[in-house]
């Protein structure tokens, strides 16, 4: 008897991602989610350095900055004693301009390098809907707290957001012509925008990714969305809030990507590799005690053998 239907998942037509592999994962939160995943096993990852994205348009912009090394400077304005961007997380918020636009600057140097010998790119798209920047007149990625008539709400309809793809694409693939580029859309519902307004959202994004990625070998679509909204389909895979995935759901849409596109022959060393990390959190009662010695001495000589099999890993 069966208690769900199940999504279909196909092997990965691109190449899989193994330790050699140099993934960059940009989009909603939920590309941080899946970065956990992929950072605990040790492989190479670079997260949204600008703060989460929630939109194409704030992943288009991200993308044209580091591509060109240049901030936007009409992004950035003071205010509450801070310097803040448009197109960055209150996180690198700073006092001094000179230091946050140095910083952001570095920033997009350092992702311009990385991005040229990157080998994967995950997209996960998050809203259709966003806010324009009357003053500036640009689509932002954060309005950090900003007066909402400052803002006009706007979505993008599906022909819009196909040539933002299609430029996502291009900007891409103009760092490595050989990337993959594996799109996702976020199981998150943005209900703060109202139920139906997230529906059509969403059908906006999915409508988007599927004519872009069925033009291009390197373009492949996971389905995130689906397999919450359709295999799981119960609120005990939800968190408190009942919108976010809880850590059982995104734990089971990590094994379905693992199972697609994480190279099967890592099978064994990953599970090393988690043992080992858990051992390394382990606070024991005595440090000093011979039983926690010969743990420590253990897990070294693990960390050791790994290491001899694969070199690049960094533990």
């Amino acid at each position: 008897m069966k208690f769900q239907t199940e999504v279909p998942l196909y092997s990965a037509k691109g190449k899989y991602i193994d330790f050699d592999a140099q993934t960059v994962l940009l989009g909603s939160c939920f590309s941080t989610h899946i970065s956990g995943q992929l950072n605990h096993f040790k492989f190479q990852t670079k997260t949204n350095p600008s703060g989460v994205l929630f939109n194409p348009k704030a992943i288009l912009t991200f993308l044209t900055c580091v591509h060109e090394c240049k901030i936007d400077e009409r992004a950035v304005f003071f205010s509450d004693e801070q310097w803040k961007s448009f197109d960055a997380h209150s996180q690198l918020n700073h006092s001094s301009k000179s230091v946050f636009v140095d910083q952001l600057s570095t920033q997009l140097e350092q992702c311009n390098a990385y991005f040229q010998t990157a080998s994967h790119f995950v997209i996960t798209l998050g809203t259709a809907w966003s806010y324009f920047h009357l003053k500036t007149q640009k689509h932002v990625a954060n309005c950090h707290k900003q007066s909402a008539s400052e803002f006009e709400k706007k979505i993008f309809d599906v022909d819009e957001t196909t040539a933002i793809l299609t430029e996502i694409r291009d900007l891409i693939h103009a760092f490595n012509p050989k990337a993959d580029i594996i799109f996702t859309i976020s199981p998150v519902r943005h209900l703060k925008d109202g139920f139906v307004e997230n529906t059509r959202s969403k059908a906006h994004l999915i409508t988007a990714v599927h004519r872009v990625v069925e033009h291009s070998a390197l373009l492949h679509y996971f389905p995130s969305y689906e397999l919450l909204m359709d295999q799981l389909r119960d609120y005990r895979f939800y968190a408190s809030d009942m919108i976010h995935p809880n850590a059982q759901a995104i734990d089971f849409i990590w094994q379905k990507f693992k199972s697609v596109w994480v190279d099967p022959q890592l099978d064994v060393a990953l599970k090393t590799i988690s043992r080992i990390q858990n051992g390394l959190q382990h606070k024991p009662f005595n440090p000093q005690s011979k039983a926690h010695q010969e743990f420590l001495k253990t897990l070294d000589l693990e960390i050791k053998l790994l290491k001899e099999q694969f070199p690049q890993l960094k533990l």
